[in-house]
C-alpha cells in the first residue's frame, strides 16, 4: 500500500488553526465543577473505562469510592486490585446478574442496600471521585427511583467528580449528566464467536 504524499507547508498551516482554535476553547472554558459522567451502550467497555478513570485520579492523590450495584457473585480483577490500595473505598453490593437471582424483592433491597451506600459517599465531600458501577441497571430494571438518584446526585459536594456505568442509561440521567459516552458493539468474542469470558479482559 502507497503512503500517501503529505505537503508539510499545507500540514503545518491546518495544524495551526486547529492549535488556534483549540487555544480559545482552553482559554474560554474557566469553569471547575465536579463532572457526572455516564458510560453507557451496549458494547464493551464501560466499567473499564471507569475504572481507569479511577486508576487516573488515584495517581493524583485523591480518594475515591466505589459501588458495584449488580455484579457481586463473581471475582474480578478490578476488584481484587482497587480493593487492597490506600485510598480506596471499595464495596461490591450486588448479588449477581439479574437473570442470575430471578427475585425481584431481593433484587430491589440489594440495590437500595447499594444505594445507601453510595449516598454516604455521595454526601462526603472526601471523597473527590465516585464510581457507580452498573447502576444505570438497576435504574432500567425499576430497582431505584430515577428522581432519588437524580436528587442524591445533584446534591453531592460541589468538586466530586460521579461515573455512573451500566447499560440502557435512563433519558434523565443522561440530561443531568455533564459527559456521556455511548459505547458501541462492532465484534464480541463472546456473543460472536462463543469465547468464555476471559480473565484480564472481562475478569
Amino acid at each position: 500500500m502507497t503512503q500517501r504524499k503529505i505537503d508539510p507547508a499545507r500540514h503545518a498551516e491546518r495544524m495551526a488553526i486547529k492549535q488556534r482554535i483549540m487555544n480559545e476553547r482552553i482559554a474560554a472554558a474557566d469553569r471547575e465543577q465536579g463532572i457526572l459522567l455516564v458510560l453507557t451502550g451496549p458494547g464493551k467497555g464501560k466499567s473499564s473505562s471507569g475504572f481507569g478513570m479511577l486508576a487516573r485520579a488515584l495517581g493524583h492523590g485523591m480518594k475515591v469510592g466505589v459501588v458495584q450495584f449488580i455484579k457481586g457473585s463473581f471475582s474480578t480483577g478490578e476488584e481484587a486490585f482497587f480493593s487492597g490500595l490506600p485510598g480506596v473505598d471499595y464495596n461490591v453490593m450486588g448479588e449477581g446478574y439479574t437473570w442470575d437471582t430471578q427475585d425481584i424483592e431481593r433484587d430491589i433491597r440489594t440495590a437500595e442496600n447499594a444505594w445507601e451506600e453510595a449516598r454516604r459517599m455521595l454526601s462526603d465531600d472526601s471523597y473527590q471521585m465516585v464510581l457507580l458501577d452498573e447502576l444505570n441497571i438497576a435504574l432500567h430494571q425499576g430497582y431505584l427511583s430515577i428522581d432519588r438518584v437524580l436528587d442524591d446526585l445533584q446534591q453531592r459536594p460541589e468538586m466530586q467528580h460521579v461515573v455512573v456505568t451500566g447499560r440502557y442509561a435512563p433519558k434523565p440521567l443522561i440530561e443531568l449528566a455533564d459527559t456521556v459516552t455511548e459505547m458501541k458493539v462492532v465484534k464480541h468474542a463472546f456473543n460472536d464467536q462463543g469465547i468464555v469470558a476471559q480473565k484480564g479482559v472481562e475478569l
